[in-house]
């Protein structure tokens, strides 16, 4: 099967020298050969940008587009809109700078598309927190919960994300982004590990004060979509609960 189908991948960054050659290199290995690149950046203050121009000659080797914008924006979603803005492949994808993905994700999941048009998929999640690492398996069921979706491994229609933005409301856009679209448009689950999340970001914050604007946060984007049932409630209580106890370093 040629690989005729343009895969935008996207990373979005500020400050992340630490951890954004990882992130690069995974995308640079990848399997897939029909590959663009754009790393959004909001005004790094460190390496960050020095770093993201020193792959340029290897992606071009690769034979894959490299985009590097560094301009202000009002946070990671933000940021993301604005990376989806300059895409141009058919499907979109995004990694994370402290995350990486596994060396045929995007092969993976331009070979679902092309068998199983989709207008959203996600995959298995490998989660790497300081105590262990485990997998999350991505499931479709009728009852939505974040547990059985993993953001890292989530790979859009381009048109589909320029008609449905993310909010720029809180930091749990991309599940507000995601119940939308399993209201709306076609959804498919592939049983396969693709990506690698580091535990530690905005949302696994130890302070049992963000955990209950956590839990706020997230019944409001339930509500807002039609999702009362209390054990909505529940279950975002328990997760919040888990990343607070089991995320503690």
């Amino acid at each position: 099967m040629k690989d005729d189908i343009l895969v935008t991948i996207t990373t979005v960054t500020l400050n992340s020298e630490k951890t954004i050659r990882r992130a690069i290199e995974s995308v640079l290995n990848q399997t897939y050969s029909h590959i663009e690149y754009i790393i959004k950046d909001g005004g790094s203050m460190d390496a960050t940008i020095s770093i993201a121009e020193s792959y340029k000659e290897a992606f071009k080797k690769k034979g894959y587009g490299y985009v590097i914008v560094s301009t202000k924006d009002t946070g990671m979603y933000d940021a993301l809109n604005q990376a989806n803005n300059l895409a141009t492949g058919i499907i979109v994808g995004n990694v994370n700078s402290d995350d990486f993905f596994e060396p045929n994700a995007v092969e993976t999941m331009a070979t679902e598309f092309k068998t199983n048009e989709f207008d959203m998929a996600y995959a298995n999640l490998r989660v790497i927190t300081p105590k262990k690492t485990k997998i999350k398996k991505a499931k479709i069921k009728r009852f939505l919960s974040s547990r059985h979706w993993n953001h890292p491994t989530t790979f859009v229609k381009r048109d589909v994300l320029l008609k449905e933005r993310y909010k720029c409301q809180s930091m749990y856009d991309d599940f507000d982004l995601m119940i939308r679209l399993r209201k709306q448009y076609r959804v498919v689950v592939i049983n396969k590990v693709l990506s690698n999340f580091v535990f530690g970001g905005m949302s696994t914050k130890k302070n049992i004060k963000d955990v209950f604007k956590r839990i706020g946060i997230k019944m409001s984007i339930y509500k807002e979509n039609g999702y009362r049932n209390p054990v909505y409630f529940l279950d975002t209580f328990c997760i919040e609960l888990c990343k607070f106890f089991f995320g503690k370093k």
